[in-house]
């Protein structure tokens, strides 16, 4: 019996309906996150944030990630082992970082231009160990070049601790104590993946074309450093800071107001409710700032926020802008004693393995992403010689 001939692919033309920015556009189908910002819900592999952020370890939701699946002790044990030890850069990368610091670039600047160096020393057909490298290696850039930038050495990795543990000990060369750690592991699962964002496509475009993870992320990186997807997770704390006492919110929060200013942490182009992420992060703050002046900190911020909360239902009714990530981010990241030039790399570093577990699911399809665009200059131009 003859074999059927494959129906011919579509030759119609394609939609000539122009979306700026692709905005409603569905260009994937995934598995690993889902925004539902009506209901201000955010999925991350099957379970909420709420459930899987203040309770997995990083190690524990990168892999859920990247396998679709929660590891067994055992797998985790040998991803979180081999993790560890890809943590150490390439010397070549050490010597970038020196030369950068000399030039007082910004954190993100140096981040972008060592992470294209990250895979020297491993074997580039092998994208898996790739991968692994650049999830481990990203801290470890952020840690050294802060502390070079800043006129001190780098402190070398411990493969004896968790990934979020290390990193805060390359940062300060103290080991934080567990309440700390775990602020962190939940800070970086709370952003691990958020659906098709800016930085996350540019990365499954890039390896659609069947180019390298090293690139992927390069690029990811390239897209966060942008303001308008990055975000400014920092004006959200000055904020608070220049408000300084309860008594003092309200008159501030209104003269902004009144100036046509935007309030910094609230408002969100998905979410049309709370941010869910938001109220992850507060909880965890909550759990951080137990006393002295760490809780008035705490206990002024959310003075700050349900303030502001009031005055923009009062100043833009309809709008329904709620408390998003940026602003329980400053005050949990201040807490662990980053400063605000850290924050946008230090959210590079978690939601590396989301960029990674995209690319992965993107080269399983084995798709080009090729959108169109619509021609709207001039048509039948005459190319005069010159005289």
């Amino acid at each position: 019996m003859a074999t059927p001939t494959p129906a011919p692919a579509s030759t119609s033309a394609p939609s000539s309906e122009f979306r700026p920015g692709l905005e409603g556009v569905v260009a994937a189908e995934t598995k690993l996150s889902h925004v539902d910002g009506q209901k201000g819900e955010l999925i991350i592999a099957g379970y909420d944030v709420e459930e899987i952020a203040p309770n997995a370890t990083f190690e524990e939701a990168t892999y859920l990630l990247w396998h679709g699946e929660r590891a067994t002790v055992q797998q985790l044990a040998a991803f979180s082992k081999e993790l560890a030890g890809l943590r150490a850069l390439p010397d070549a990368t050490v010597e970038l970082l020196k030369a950068v610091a000399k030039e007082k670039k910004p954190v993100m600047d140096a981040l972008r231009i060592a992470a294209g160096t990250l895979d020297l020393n491993v074997d580039a057909a092998d994208q898996e160990l790739v991968s692994k490298s650049l999830l481990a290696r990203l801290p470890t850039v952020v840690a050294a070049y802060w502390r070079l930038r800043n006129g001190e050495s780098p402190v070398a990795p411990r493969a004896d601790l968790s990934h979020s543990a290390n990193y805060l000990y390359m940062l300060t060369g103290h080991e934080a104590d567990a309440a700390a750690v775990r602020g962190m592991e939940t800070y970086l699962n709370t952003i691990i993946d958020h659906g098709l964002n800016a930085s996350t496509f540019a990365a499954r475009v890039i390896i659609a074309t069947e180019s390298d993870m090293t690139s992927a992320v390069v690029g990811a990186i390239g897209a966060l450093k942008g303001p308008l997807h990055g975000g400014a997770p920092g004006p959200a704390l000055e904020m608070v800071f220049e408000i300084g006492t309860a008594e003092a919110a309200e008159p501030y929060l209104r003269a902004k107001l009144e100036r046509g200013e935007r309030l910094m942490g609230f408002g969100h182009r998905v979410y049309k409710v709370r941010d869910p992420r938001a109220e992850v992060l507060g909880q965890a703050a909550d759990a951080m700032f137990v006393e002295g002046e760490r809780r008035k900190l705490y206990e002024l911020a959310k003075f700050v926020e349900q303030k502001a909360l009031a005055l923009l239902k009062e100043y833009k009714p309809g709008r329904n802008l709620q408390t998003n990530v940026e602003f329980y981010t400053a005050l949990l990241l201040h807490g662990l004693g980053l400063e605000t030039e850290l924050f946008t790399p230090t959210f590079a570093c978690g939601r590396a393995a989301g960029w990674i577990a995209h690319c992965r699911e993107q080269l399983a399809t084995g798709r080009l992403i090729r959108p169109q665009s619509r021609y709207v200059g001039p048509h039948h131009g005459r190319w005069e010689q010159a005289a």
